[in-house]
Protein backbone atom coordinates (compact mmCIF):
# COMPACT_ATOMS: atom_id res chain seq x y z
CA UNK A 1 0.00 0.00 0.00
CA UNK A 2 1.30 3.48 -1.00
CA UNK A 3 2.21 5.76 1.87
CA UNK A 4 0.84 9.20 1.82
CA UNK A 5 2.19 12.42 3.51
CA UNK A 6 -0.15 13.56 6.20
CA UNK A 7 -0.19 17.36 6.64
CA UNK A 8 -1.71 18.56 9.98
CA UNK A 9 -1.68 22.38 10.02
CA UNK A 10 -3.78 24.84 12.87
CA UNK A 11 -3.69 27.13 15.54
CA UNK A 12 -0.96 27.22 18.77
CA UNK A 13 -1.94 24.55 21.15
CA UNK A 14 -4.55 22.92 19.85
CA UNK A 15 -2.68 19.55 20.34
CA UNK A 16 -0.99 18.85 16.88
CA UNK A 17 2.08 17.87 18.24
CA UNK A 18 0.53 14.99 20.43
CA UNK A 19 -1.90 14.15 17.57
CA UNK A 20 0.46 14.25 14.70
CA UNK A 21 2.79 11.77 16.68
CA UNK A 22 -0.12 9.31 17.94
CA UNK A 23 -1.13 9.67 14.55
CA UNK A 24 2.53 8.36 12.80
CA UNK A 25 2.47 5.92 15.71
CA UNK A 26 -0.96 4.35 14.09
CA UNK A 27 -0.03 4.56 10.53
CA UNK A 28 4.00 3.43 10.97
CA UNK A 29 5.08 6.26 9.38
CA UNK A 30 7.73 9.11 10.91
CA UNK A 31 6.59 11.57 12.62
CA UNK A 32 8.44 15.87 11.92
CA UNK A 33 7.65 18.33 13.93
CA UNK A 34 8.00 21.45 12.29
CA UNK A 35 7.28 23.68 14.65
CA UNK A 36 10.56 22.55 16.82
CA UNK A 37 12.45 23.21 13.62
CA UNK A 38 11.57 26.67 14.54
CA UNK A 39 11.86 26.89 18.01
CA UNK A 40 15.11 25.60 17.19
CA UNK A 41 16.44 28.57 15.06
CA UNK A 42 14.99 30.89 17.52
CA UNK A 43 16.90 29.18 20.48
CA UNK A 44 19.61 29.82 18.23
CA UNK A 45 19.19 33.85 17.39
CA UNK A 46 18.14 34.09 21.68
CA UNK A 47 21.87 32.73 22.47
CA UNK A 48 23.23 34.87 19.90
CA UNK A 49 20.87 38.15 21.99
CA UNK A 50 19.54 38.71 18.91
CA UNK A 51 16.28 38.06 19.67
CA UNK A 52 14.12 39.40 22.66
CA UNK A 53 11.69 36.82 23.29
CA UNK A 54 9.64 38.33 26.25
CA UNK A 55 8.37 41.27 23.37
CA UNK A 56 8.40 42.75 20.14
CA UNK A 57 11.45 44.36 20.09
CA UNK A 58 13.15 42.33 16.97
CA UNK A 59 10.42 42.85 14.68
CA UNK A 60 9.86 46.10 15.58
CA UNK A 61 13.31 47.87 15.84
CA UNK A 62 15.23 46.93 18.76
CA UNK A 63 17.24 43.86 17.42
CA UNK A 64 15.21 43.58 13.83
CA UNK A 65 18.45 45.34 12.17
CA UNK A 66 21.24 42.95 13.83
CA UNK A 67 18.56 40.00 13.31
CA UNK A 68 18.44 40.64 9.73
CA UNK A 69 22.15 41.27 9.23
CA UNK A 70 23.18 37.77 10.59
CA UNK A 71 19.85 35.57 9.88
CA UNK A 72 21.79 33.89 6.69
CA UNK A 73 24.78 33.05 9.40
CA UNK A 74 22.56 31.71 12.01
CA UNK A 75 21.22 29.55 9.71
CA UNK A 76 24.51 28.82 7.90
CA UNK A 77 25.40 27.47 11.25
CA UNK A 78 22.13 25.76 12.60
CA UNK A 79 21.70 22.12 11.99
CA UNK A 80 18.51 20.46 13.16
CA UNK A 81 17.55 16.88 13.61
CA UNK A 82 15.25 14.30 15.45
CA UNK A 83 16.76 11.64 17.18
CA UNK A 84 14.39 8.98 18.39
CA UNK A 85 15.23 8.13 21.90
CA UNK A 86 15.13 4.39 24.32
CA UNK A 87 11.65 4.85 24.71
CA UNK A 88 10.76 5.53 21.23
CA UNK A 89 10.29 9.42 21.34
CA UNK A 90 11.84 11.98 19.41
CA UNK A 91 14.19 14.90 20.65
CA UNK A 92 15.63 17.83 18.79
CA UNK A 93 19.07 18.34 18.57
CA UNK A 94 20.50 21.95 17.39
CA UNK A 95 24.21 20.96 16.42
CA UNK A 96 24.15 17.81 18.41
CA UNK A 97 22.81 19.06 21.22
CA UNK A 98 19.99 17.92 22.72
CA UNK A 99 17.74 21.23 23.13
CA UNK A 100 14.42 19.23 23.46
CA UNK A 101 13.75 20.71 27.17
CA UNK A 102 15.18 24.52 26.16
CA UNK A 103 12.84 24.61 23.36
CA UNK A 104 9.65 24.35 25.09
CA UNK A 105 9.73 26.97 27.02
CA UNK A 106 7.05 29.96 26.82
CA UNK A 107 9.73 32.40 25.90
CA UNK A 108 11.30 29.98 23.14
CA UNK A 109 7.70 28.84 21.36
CA UNK A 110 7.01 33.30 21.49
CA UNK A 111 10.51 34.08 19.68
CA UNK A 112 9.57 30.37 17.03
CA UNK A 113 6.44 33.00 16.19
CA UNK A 114 8.53 36.23 15.78
CA UNK A 115 11.44 34.27 13.92
CA UNK A 116 9.07 32.63 11.75
CA UNK A 117 8.05 35.52 9.90
CA UNK A 118 11.42 36.17 8.58
CA UNK A 119 11.20 34.74 4.90
CA UNK A 120 14.84 33.05 4.97
CA UNK A 121 14.42 31.79 7.83
CA UNK A 122 10.48 29.94 6.32
CA UNK A 123 12.57 29.19 2.69
CA UNK A 124 15.70 27.24 4.99
CA UNK A 125 13.11 25.23 6.96
CA UNK A 126 10.80 24.82 3.92
CA UNK A 127 13.38 23.57 2.20
CA UNK A 128 14.27 20.49 4.92
CA UNK A 129 10.90 19.67 5.52
CA UNK A 130 10.57 18.68 2.03
CA UNK A 131 13.34 17.08 1.76
CA UNK A 132 12.10 15.18 5.04
CA UNK A 133 8.95 14.11 3.36
CA UNK A 134 9.85 13.21 -0.70
CA UNK A 135 8.72 10.21 -0.38
CA UNK A 136 5.85 9.98 1.74
CA UNK A 137 4.99 8.28 5.15
CA UNK A 138 5.36 11.09 7.12
CA UNK A 139 2.84 12.75 9.20
CA UNK A 140 4.08 16.81 9.30
CA UNK A 141 2.31 19.48 11.33
CA UNK A 142 2.90 23.18 11.68
CA UNK A 143 1.07 26.50 10.35
CA UNK A 144 1.86 25.79 6.36
CA UNK A 145 2.35 22.02 5.80
CA UNK A 146 -1.22 21.74 3.59
CA UNK A 147 -0.70 25.43 1.92
CA UNK A 148 3.16 25.84 1.43
CA UNK A 149 5.64 22.42 2.03
CA UNK A 150 3.54 19.73 1.00
CA UNK A 151 0.02 21.41 -1.20
CA UNK A 152 0.00 18.08 -2.89
CA UNK A 153 -0.58 16.16 0.82
CA UNK A 154 -2.80 13.09 0.10
CA UNK A 155 -4.34 14.35 3.27
CA UNK A 156 -4.52 17.53 5.50
CA UNK A 157 -6.05 18.02 8.80
CA UNK A 158 -6.82 21.35 10.13
CA UNK A 159 -6.97 21.64 13.45
CA UNK A 160 -8.75 24.48 15.94
CA UNK A 161 -10.13 25.44 19.43
CA UNK A 162 -10.83 28.43 21.42
CA UNK A 163 -8.09 31.08 22.65
CA UNK A 164 -9.83 30.16 26.12
CA UNK A 165 -9.47 26.63 25.88
CA UNK A 166 -6.05 26.55 24.48
CA UNK A 167 -4.80 28.78 26.68
CA UNK A 168 -6.06 26.78 29.64
CA UNK A 169 -3.94 23.56 28.11
CA UNK A 170 -1.18 25.56 27.53
CA UNK A 171 -0.99 26.83 31.35
CA UNK A 172 -1.40 23.24 32.39
CA UNK A 173 1.53 22.12 30.04
CA UNK A 174 4.00 24.84 31.96
CA UNK A 175 2.65 24.10 35.27
CA UNK A 176 3.60 20.50 34.79
CA UNK A 177 6.80 21.51 33.92
CA UNK A 178 7.86 23.33 37.04
CA UNK A 179 7.32 26.67 35.52
CA UNK A 180 4.40 29.49 37.48
CA UNK A 181 2.73 31.02 34.34
CA UNK A 182 0.24 33.23 34.55
CA UNK A 183 -3.22 33.17 33.22
CA UNK A 184 -3.32 36.50 31.54
CA UNK A 185 -0.39 36.58 29.81
CA UNK A 186 -0.64 33.34 28.54
CA UNK A 187 -4.21 33.64 26.72
CA UNK A 188 -2.14 37.05 25.63
CA UNK A 189 0.45 35.03 24.14
CA UNK A 190 -2.03 32.71 22.38
CA UNK A 191 -3.61 35.72 20.78
CA UNK A 192 -0.60 37.32 19.55
CA UNK A 193 0.84 34.39 18.36
CA UNK A 194 -2.74 33.62 16.90
CA UNK A 195 -2.31 37.12 14.85
CA UNK A 196 1.52 36.58 13.89
CA UNK A 197 0.69 33.57 12.21
CA UNK A 198 -2.68 34.85 10.43
CA UNK A 199 -0.89 38.13 9.57
CA UNK A 200 2.84 37.52 8.15
CA UNK A 201 3.67 38.07 4.77
CA UNK A 202 5.63 35.03 3.99
CA UNK A 203 3.34 31.68 4.60
CA UNK A 204 0.68 32.97 6.32
CA UNK A 205 -1.28 30.23 8.79
CA UNK A 206 -4.58 29.62 6.67
CA UNK A 207 -6.71 26.17 6.08
CA UNK A 208 -5.87 24.66 2.93
CA UNK A 209 -9.14 24.34 0.42
CA UNK A 210 -9.38 20.61 0.38
CA UNK A 211 -8.12 20.91 4.29
CA UNK A 212 -10.95 18.37 6.71
CA UNK A 213 -11.38 21.12 10.08
CA UNK A 214 -11.27 19.23 13.35
CA UNK A 215 -12.43 21.62 16.29
CA UNK A 216 -11.09 19.87 19.26
CA UNK A 217 -12.31 22.29 21.83
CA UNK A 218 -14.80 19.86 23.64
CA UNK A 219 -13.59 16.46 22.13
CA UNK A 220 -11.24 14.19 25.04
CA UNK A 221 -7.93 13.29 23.56
CA UNK A 222 -9.54 9.55 23.11
CA UNK A 223 -12.13 10.56 20.85
CA UNK A 224 -10.05 13.58 18.76
CA UNK A 225 -7.88 9.90 18.32
CA UNK A 226 -10.90 8.27 17.54
CA UNK A 227 -11.94 10.61 14.96
CA UNK A 228 -8.25 11.39 13.17
CA UNK A 229 -7.99 7.33 12.54
CA UNK A 230 -11.08 6.88 11.30
CA UNK A 231 -10.61 9.79 8.66
CA UNK A 232 -7.01 8.29 8.20
CA UNK A 233 -8.49 5.12 7.35
CA UNK A 234 -10.92 6.70 5.29
CA UNK A 235 -8.10 8.47 3.25
CA UNK A 236 -6.17 5.38 2.65
CA UNK A 237 -8.86 3.01 1.13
Amino acid sequence: MKQIIVAIDGYSSCGKSTIAKQLAQYAGYRYIDTGAMYRAVALQAIRKQLLEPKSNDALEGGNKGALADHIGIILDNTHIDFVVQSDGTQHVTLNGEDVEKQIRTLEVGNGASQIAVIPEVRRFLVAQQQQMGKNGGIVMDGRDIGTVVFPEAELKLFLTASPEVRAERRYKELIEKGEQPVMADVLADVNDRDYRDTHRDESPLRQADDAIVVDNSHMTREEQMTHIYHIFDEKCK
